[in-house]
């Protein structure tokens, strides 16, 4: 009879050690991202490309995959890492500076915790930028297309941040040393380092308030020009159904070497979002970019790249992991940098597409 009560608890034991296990959290998992889209310009482009100021669903009039990826993730109390693979016109049209084998990376980083008792790490490889309020990932943003303030700054960046996060998760704070501005390789002749900082503070789950800053110089050293760069934005979730986002762009870079005189450029954009059911969700966002001198969008025009943009999208949750979306956007600019009826105009005018799915 003992030696059934000692089976037993040998037994009980064992099933209760699997069962503790099968509760542990996996510290390695693997998820991917689908998104393809169809765009149609009303310039009707010959070349099939819009724009160049675009990067991300800037195909013309052809079914294409925007971005694809495979990413495995392995995160615990003290060591976490990420690595990614993608394809896509994003990736073609974005990582054209860098090296053959990098130009698939969509994120490849490690890092491991400082300090016992604080939330304090260090993490260096290729990130997602810590500039804006958009990222490469549709389905985290409100709008289908991104706007042209987070098309002309980075998506992505390598280096190396210092981060930490205060115990209630409301206070964010960063410092990055960085190759460049959406660099992996540094340019040639370039041994300037760049760096950037980042401050998110959410009083609430409602509010969330983000200042963002890089300097850098993007020119070989012996034509080096500084580069200064500050990203604002906030989001504010009114009701369950209502939010806004505001975000606000202004940077500087030197005319010339060891001056004092620098052009600017800047950019406003707006975007309310509705949830009427759980759904569909409707986004409007109204944008201004103004690069007068050229810095960063480059037209050859007497005024420079100043435009407005307006947009409206409708967006169809399928299920948990799929969403159709499908978008009207418009532009407007000062000078004629944009081809309407095979002539010079100020205007553009096209509808996108896209269904994405993640897993």
């Amino acid at each position: 009879m003992k030696k059934h009560i000692i089976y037993c608890l040998l037994a009980f034991k064992s099933i209760y050690a699997t069962a503790q296990d099968s509760l542990k959290v996996n510290p390695l998992t693997f998820s991917g991202y689908i998104e393809t889209y169809y765009s149609y310009d009303l310039g009707n482009p010959d070349n099939h490309t819009r724009p160049s100021f675009f990067y991300s669903f800037n195909r013309h009039n052809e079914a294409n995959l925007n971005l694809g990826y495979v990413k495995a993730n392995y995160n615990t109390d003290k060591v976490r890492g990420n690595f990614a693979l993608m394809a896509g016109t994003y990736a073609q049209y974005n990582m054209t500076n860098e090296q053959g084998l990098l130009k698939n990376i969509f994120e490849a980083n490690a890092g491991f915790k400082l300090m016992k008792n604080k939330n304090i790490w260090l993490d260096a490889g290729i990130f997602p930028s810590h500039l804006g309020f958009e990222s490469a990932v549709g389905k985290d943003c409100w709008n289908l297309t991104r706007s042209i303030l987070a098309e002309n700054s980075p998506y992505y960046e390598a280096g190396a941040k210092l981060n930490y996060t205060s115990k209630n998760e409301k206070l964010y704070l960063a410092a990055l040393y960085l190759n460049g501005w959406q660099r992996i390789q540094k340019n040639p002749g370039n041994q300037t380092p760049a760096f950037g900082t980042q401050l998110t503070y959410k009083p609430n789950s409602r509010i969330l308030l983000n200042w963002s800053s890089y300097g850098g110089s993007e020119l070989p050293d012996s034509v080096g020009q500084l580069r200064l760069f500050n990203n604002f934005y906030s989001q504010l979730q009114i009701t369950d159904k209502f939010g806004i986002t505001a975000g606000f762009d202004i940077g500087l870079q030197q005319i010339k070497h060891d001056t004092s005189a620098y052009n600017n450029w800047y950019s406003p954009v707006l975007i309310v979002q509705f949830k009427p059911t759980k759904k569909i969700r409707i986004a409007a966002r109204g944008e201004y970019y103004s690069d007068e001198k050229g810095v960063i969008i480059a037209t050859g025009t007497p005024n420079g790249f100043q435009t407005f943009g307006y947009s409206l999208n409708f967006d169809y949750v399928v299920s948990n992991n799929v969403l159709w979306r499908i978008e009207g956007r418009g532009l407007s600019s000062i000078d004629k940098i944009f081809i309407m009826d095979n002539k010079p105009s100020t205007e553009n005018y096209f509808i996108t597409s896209s269904l994405c799915m993640h897993f």
